[in-house]
């Protein structure tokens, strides 16, 4: 089972990492970071890389494809070798999925039209330019399109999707070896319950991009 998961400058790190460690215990699973061209890819604060080992011409029909998100979706929002690879990909994959703003990829290359998705919860309101129904759903499946909010939902996404490929056993011993059990010490890990002025803070600094 190949998993093909997406790399791009300015990707956020835990949106890729997060579901690789979670994936890469698939039975049989073969995790390859595509890139444009191969060679290391630096992350959305320049502090981190990560070696795509293949580019996508080397990728052509993976199982699974995952796009991270990041600052960086913001240059991979007009068509072009990303959006066709995913595209093509698309037509073979078992499961399409993203994380965080690669959702935004993803829309905008034609594949969640009319479909039901989530992303971070301060760009959530673009993918509507694209046809799709925005949803608060942490983690949302939609046939084989799965999309997953912003950056630390990708973890539970990828649970989620282990559970529906190998059974709920094998998504248990996953996150039994993650030791993933959250027991964060703020409750503002969601804009329902963070105070309010933190939340009106964050939305006036952040302005995601977005070319329809």
């Amino acid at each position: 089972m190949q998993i093909a998961i997406l790399l791009y400058h300015r990707f956020t790190a835990l949106d890729a990492i997060g579901p690789y460690e979670v994936l890469r215990m698939l039975p049989q699973a073969e995790v390859v970071f595509v890139g444009e061209q191969a060679g290391p890819v630096t992350n959305d604060h320049g502090s981190l890389q990560l070696v795509a080992e293949a580019a996508l011409s080397d990728v052509r029909s993976p199982d699974i494809v995952l796009v991270p998100g990041g600052p960086g979706q913001n240059d991979q929002m007009t068509d072009g070798p990303v959006h066709e690879w995913l595209r093509a990909a698309d037509t073979t994959s078992t499961w399409t999925t993203s994380v965080c703003t690669g959702s935004l990829i993803l829309a905008a290359a034609g594949l969640l039209t009319g479909r039901r998705a989530t992303s971070h919860w301060l760009a959530r309101e673009h993918l509507c330019r694209f046809g799709v129904e925005a949803t608060s759903q942490r983690v949302v499946f939609d046939g084989k399109h799965v999309t997953a909010a912003g950056v630390s939902a990708g973890i539970d996404m990828a649970l989620a999707l282990v559970g529906r490929i190998a059974g709920d056993a094998a998504a248990q011993a996953s996150q039994l070896m993650l030791e993933y059990d959250p027991q964060p010490p703020y409750d503002a890990g969601s804009p329902a319950t963070a105070p309010p002025q933190l939340r009106e803070r964050l939305q006036r600094s952040f302005r995601p991009v977005v070319t329809s």
